[in-house]
């Protein structure tokens, strides 16, 4: 059977950006070692838009930087590319080389690093270097290659750090391209292995988020696979909310196609992402005040609904919700 295409980049840019400290502990320990963890790091999407100005939206899609803080109290900057393909790359250290120099022109102070998730195992690129009349450039960067892990399947199966769970469903979707079935009973035994772990739920809700948006399935195994879920949610009294933001993060990817049409029809995507919204708080947290519910009704954009929608799945509670929305600047 089938299966649709992966969504390898944003989920791998979701899960970096929600979770760089365990991202460098996993992947970089020497890197996660330098970094001062009792101050906040910072995402930089709009300098890396800065580095990249040449870079189609695809290339830099799941590239992140941030800035973060050393030990010894110094700012650095740290340059992330995730390079997902299933054939060699003769531009790829050229291109990380150009990333490179260009944050350093920026931000001096910059590690690069790279995550390769081809189904290539000799393509190993971890540096780029030149020579013309006597002037000479030798740039190296640590890579983490994916298909490495596969011979540590036990150990992925036992650790709590998130990104076991995600290396598993990347390597299980590259394997399973074209085999519907196969793949959705691997993404029904990690879903199910998420609750035995042992995590809390803020943090199932958001590696199901991940798992969802990568192993994707077709419709029919899909609505399967819901039913089985819904079946075992039921049975262990803990909804982890897949198919409201399943559909809800859908729509939000066809508004971006269908720029242009109706207006009726954009209504109506910005209508079933509110109701979205409100129907996540409402599972979990049982009533949606009044005055929150008129707040995120006004609300006229699909980015802001998107962002409140994965913060309705995650926050600890309503006020602390309605506090965000608050400081929230919502186009509308």
């Amino acid at each position: 059977m089938t299966t649709p295409n992966a969504n390898y980049d944003t989920t791998w840019k979701e899960a970096i950006e929600e979770y760089l400290d365990p991202f460098l502990s996993f992947f970089f320990p020497q890197v996660h070692d330098l970094v001062d963890w009792t101050r906040e790091h910072q995402s930089l999407d709009k300098e890396l838009q800065q580095i990249t100005p040449t870079a189609s939206a695809g290339e830099r899609e799941a590239d992140k930087l941030f800035q973060v803080w050393r030990r010894n109290g110094e700012e650095a900057y740290i340059l992330i590319h995730i390079e997902v393909q299933s054939q060699e790359d003769a531009e790829f250290t050229e291109r990380m080389y150009i990333y490179h120099y260009r944050s350093f022109d920026i931000h001096k102070k910059v590690i690069s690093l790279a995550i390769l998730g081809d189904e290539r195992r000799n393509w190993r690129p971890h540096a780029y270097s030149y020579e013309l009349g006597g002037c000479s450039v030798n740039f190296e960067f640590p890579t983490a290659k994916l298909l490495d892990y596969e011979s540590q399947w036990e150990t992925l199966a036992l650790s709590l750090n998130p990104f076991a769970i995600l290396v598993m469903a990347h390597l299980k979707t590259k394997a399973t391209i074209g085999k519907g079935a196969e793949r959705e009973e691997w993404k029904w035994n990690l879903v199910r292995n998420l609750y035995e772990r042992g995590y809390t739920e803020t943090d199932i809700i958001k590696l199901f988020r991940l798992l969802d948006w990568m192993m994707t399935l077709p419709e029919a195994l899909q609505q399967s696979f819901d039913t089985k879920l819904k079946r075992y949610q039921e049975e262990r009294k803990m909804p982890i909310l897949s198919n409201i933001e399943r559909r809800a993060m859908e729509e939000g990817r066809q508004e971006g196609r269908q720029e242009g049409r109706q207006e009726g029809r954009q209504e109506g995507l910005l209508q079933k992402s509110r109701e979205a919204v409100l129907e996540v708080l409402e599972v979990r947290f049982n009533q949606v005040p009044p005055s929150l519910s008129a707040m995120v009704n006004q609300i006229e954009d699909i980015s802001t609904l998107k962002q409140l929608l994965q913060r309705a799945i995650s926050i600890s509670s309503i006020a602390e919700f309605q506090q965000f929305v608050e400081s929230t600047d919502t186009p509308n």
